[in-house]
C-alpha cells in the first residue's frame, strides 16, 4: 500500500508523514532535504539552480517511487512527485526563474516518468494558508528557508489548489490552519480516523 501526503513547505508533511507512520505501523519514505546538495543553492539564486534542483527531485522521487512499487510493506511519502511536475517547476518557470528551455525538457522527461508510475493508493492533502505556512517556517528555522518569498509561497499555494481539484485517485484534505496534529492529539485523532475511513471504511 501507497500512501502519500503533499502540501506546500511549512504544511505539516514531514511530521504527519512521521506521526503516521508510528501510528500505523508504515514505513516512512521521507523527501531528501538534509543532503539535497541543491536545495540551499537554489534559495540564494532561484533562477540559476531552478532546473538542477527539480531534476534531483525527479530522480530522487522516481527512484523512492520504484522502492516503494518493489516493496511488499505499507509505505507513506512526505511529497509526491507530482507536486514538483504539477506545481513546483511550473510556477518557477512561471516566475521566470525557469526558462522556456529547461521547463520543456523537465516535462518531457517527467512525461515520461508518469508512464511507468501510478497514483498512491491514498493522497492526503494538507490545505493551508500563507500565513500558517509562514508561521509554520519561522517556527522551524531552517537558516536556508528565510529568503522565501511571500509571492512564491502564494503562487504555490494557488497551484497547489488548481490540481487538487483535477486529481484522479483517492484524496483525503485536511485543514490544517484548523487543526494541529503535531501538539494535539486528539486533533491527531481525528485525522488518524478519517484515514481509516477512506483506507478500510471505518468510522464512516
Amino acid at each position: 500500500m501507497h500512501i502519500a501526503v503533499a502540501g506546500n513547505i511549512g504544511s505539516g508533511k514531514t511530521t504527519l508523514t512521521g506521526l503516521l507512520a508510528k501510528h500505523f505501523g508504515w514505513q516512512a519514505s521521507f523527501e531528501d532535504v538534509e543532503t539535497n546538495p541543491y536545495l540551499h543553492s537554489f534559495y540564494q539564486d532561484m533562477q540559476r539552480w531552478s532546473f538542477n534542483l527539480q531534476i534531483y527531485f525527479l530522480n530522487t522521487r522516481f527512484r523512492q517511487i520504484i522502492d516503494i512499487h518493489k516493496s511488499e510493506q505499507a509505505i507513506i511519502q512526505d511529497r509526491t512527485i507530482y507536486e514538483d511536475a504539477y506545481i513546483f517547476a511550473p510556477n518557477l518557470h512561471a516566475m521566470n526563474l525557469m526558462s522556456t528551455r529547461d521547463f520543456e525538457n523537465y516535462s518531457a522527461l517527467f512525461e515520461l516518468i508518469s508512464s511507468f508510475i501510478k497514483t498512491p493508493d491514498l493522497l492526503i492533502y494538507l490545505r493551508s494558508s500563507v500565513p500558517n505556512l509562514v508561521n509554520q517556517i519561522q517556527k522551524r528555522g531552517r537558516e536556508y528557508e528565510n529568503s522565501i518569498r511571500l509571492d512564491y509561497l502564494k503562487s504555490l499555494n494557488e497551484r497547489y489548489e488548481s490540481w487538487i481539484t483535477k486529481y484522479k485517485g483517492k484524496l483525503l484534505t485536511i485543514n490544517v490552519d484548523e487543526i494541529d496534529f503535531a501538539y494535539d492529539p486528539k486533533d491527531l485523532g481525528v485525522v488518524i480516523d478519517r484515514i481509516n475511513a477512506e483506507l478500510f471504511g471505518l468510522f464512516k
